[in-house]
């Protein structure tokens, strides 16, 4: 490829001018989102992006560094994935609700709808059950339509009216509705039946002798369920099966079932909420599961939080959500790729 092939850098004026009205758009909802939740009494945080511990999922991998301390010695810290952990330890200090618009780092994610470095917007109320913070949800995705003035979010032929009433759909019933799998039979105390889930799906989906029951369950959402979500108006997915609850509690009288939502707009996930786990034996047993699959799986396991799980023990009764900001913008003014709706791309990016 010569010289003349490659693309002008991004920031030569005559190109950055296609991507100028989508970030002067992204401003006006960021001011929008921000009286917004100084309206609701929510004081914005700003919590720091090198932590012991980036998180601990299976799959969320994240950029580590070593610092190196005035006496010498080296320290290892990792780039954030989420705000979470700093945000509850701030629920546990007293704050009664917080919002923040936070810089976070994946590794291995990159296209379309991912950046290896994009903006999570992270909000909590104490003392607030999940549904509170569902409909809080919904009210921030119209405010950012309302501000660029878009009637209708479109991504990949689909579309979805941000202002119509949100369908309401358990995990279970989008499991029965768009796959034909009774998704509760297969939990058992709370934990995956691997054997019923992969003889329910396996004519749906391609189930491999290494697959867990959480494998062959992301293949079926992501195969069958989530391409249907979000399709004319916004899809509040709730009622998480138990082995999927990660940082969120089981609900009460159905321990098959965990506080848990994701809100979703043209077969886009653009939110995950929870109604938080308080239990901090419980998140360590959950965390350590998670590191033991990953070290399976990846060769690799992160150190747990230990002061985020002292504070997990302290904290009052609470329910947050993370929002992906960009995904948000990308949907509200039209543009039909996340990177266009970013102040920089990726360093070394063209």
């Amino acid at each position: 490829m010569t010289g003349q092939d490659q693309p002008s850098p991004w920031w030569r004026p005559a190109r950055y001018a296609d991507r100028r009205p989508f970030l002067q758009a992204r401003s006006a909802i960021t001011r929008a989102l921000r009286d917004w939740f100084e309206e609701q009494g929510f004081a914005e945080v700003e919590t720091g992006v090198l932590q012991v511990s980036p998180g601990n999922e299976t799959h969320l991998h994240a950029p580590r560094t070593e610092l190196i301390r005035a006496d010498g010695s080296q320290v290892t810290r990792y780039l954030r994935t989420s705000p979470e952990f700093a945000c509850k330890k701030l629920l546990a200090a007293g704050e009664p609700r917080i919002y923040e618009f936070a810089r976070v780092f994946r590794d291995r994610e990159r296209g379309d709808l991912h950046l290896p470095e994009f903006t999570m917007l992270e909000w909590y109320r104490a003392d607030a059950g999940y549904d509170a913070i569902m409909a809080d949800t919904i009210v921030v995705i119209a405010h950012a339509a309302q501000a660029t003035g878009i009637g209708t979010f479109a991504f990949r032929g689909r579309t979805a009216d941000p202002f119509a009433e949100p369908e309401l759909l358990t995990v279970a019933g989008a499991f029965t509705r768009f796959a034909g799998i009774d998704l509760l039979s297969t939990i058992v105390d709370g934990e995956g039946d691997r054997a019923a889930l992969a003889a329910a799906a396996g004519a749906r989906v391609r189930v491999t002798d290494d697959d867990t029951w959480s494998d062959i369950f992301s293949k079926v959402l992501v195969e069958h369920v989530e391409p249907d979500l979000g399709q004319g108006r916004l899809t509040v997915l709730f009622e998480y099966p138990a082995p999927e609850a990660a940082l969120a509690r089981t609900k009460a009288g159905d321990p098959r079932v965990a506080e848990r939502f994701e809100v979703y707009a043209c077969g886009v996930e653009l939110a995950n909420g929870f109604g938080e786990l308080t239990d901090a034996g419980e998140q360590r047993h959950r965390f350590t599961a998670a590191m033991d699959e990953k070290a399976r799986r990846y060769g690799e396991r992160y150190p747990l939080d230990e002061d985020f799980l002292a504070a997990v023990g302290q904290m009052p009764e609470a329910s947050g959500v993370a929002l992906g900001f960009d995904r948000l913008v990308m949907l509200a003014t039209g543009a039909p790729r996340i990177d266009q709706v970013v102040w920089t791309p990726p360093a070394g990016e063209p």
